[in-house]
């Protein structure tokens, strides 16, 4: 029997994340596979509000306490190093606690992944719900991906890990900056399922437009590398394209890459190695809660 484990990071929304589980427990009732839930509260200033542990099918729902608040990737990074040093599992499912990625479809990655054993699958964004400006800036933050570092990345935190994988990803630092990017970057063999973002349950999107802008500045410095390659290329044609015409204007453009550059290597100085290692350092408490299917 294989055994998946379901890692949500949450911070605050508990209400959203009962109503998930119940949700999860529901979509996962006929699997013929052990489903237990990792939840990493990110030191939330809430007090939790009680969950169910009367759940038919999942076996037990872990919560790690983090002592220090380390935001949302860091989060499904330090959950994903606590499942591969300390849990037995065959696939490790990531998802927001929010409603937005939808229980609906964890029976599509579960059919995927048994016709795909070892491949990753992710949720490929095929329609979006929120508003119309961040549909807009979703649409500049995968524009200007593509353009300096060479990759369409579809999909987000939605994703179905095999054990190989996870164990690849928490060897390298950029987990620590961007989980979707890492996946994009190391994890090579990967299939798809389609995925519409749904309707949160609870609380407003905590996603401004300053964290927006910055959770795609920490996707693109994992491809640092391409990033740096790719400018110099462009900032040799704009040379060569305005040599006849050189002005104080003409060098804007030029300006604002340099800028654009050093703000990609300063984020990506953040993929600190030492600092992941130590990210289990972090919690502060453990809690179980067991379902009456588990074994005792």
């Amino acid at each position: 029997m294989k055994k998946f484990i379901i890692l949500i990071p949450v911070y605050n929304d508990w209400k959203s994340l009962s109503k998930l589980l119940e949700n999860i427990d529901t979509q996962v009732e006929k699997w013929d596979s052990e489903i237990s839930v990792l939840i990493v509260n990110d030191a939330s200033t809430e007090e939790r509000s009680d969950l169910d542990s009367n759940y038919k099918k999942i076996k037990s729902v872990k919560i790690l306490n983090m002592k220090e608040n380390r935001v949302h990737q860091r989060c499904i990074a330090a959950g994903l190093k606590y499942i591969c040093k300390n849990e037995d599992f065959d696939r490790v499912i990531v998802m927001d606690a929010d409603g937005e990625d939808r229980p609906e479809e964890l029976n599509d990655f579960f059919n995927k992944a048994k016709e795909n054993s070892n491949k990753t699958i992710t949720g490929n964004r095929f329609k979006r719900s929120e508003s119309l400006f961040f549909k807009i800036m979703y649409e500049v933050h995968k524009l200007l991906t593509l353009i300096f570092t060479g990759k369409l990345i579809k999909f987000g935190n939605f994703t179905c890990l095999p054990k190989i994988h996870a164990e690849q990803l928490i060897q390298k630092p950029q987990l620590w900056n961007s989980y979707s990017g890492s996946v994009m970057q190391i994890i090579g063999d990967r299939t798809p399922i389609p995925s519409r973002r749904g309707t949160r349950y609870v609380l407003p999107s905590k996603m401004n437009f300053i964290a927006l802008v910055f959770h795609s500045l920490s996707i693109i410095s994992v491809f640092r590398n391409a990033v740096i390659i790719r400018s110099i290329v462009y900032l040799l044609v704009y040379l060569f394209l305005i040599s006849s015409n050189i002005s104080l204007f003409n060098f804007m453009p030029i300006f604002f890459l340099f800028i654009f550059v050093l703000i990609i290597l300063k984020i990506s100085m953040r993929a600190n190695m030492k600092e992941f290692d130590q990210s289990l350092d972090n919690i502060g408490s453990i809690d179980i809660l067991k379902s009456p299917n588990s074994r005792q």
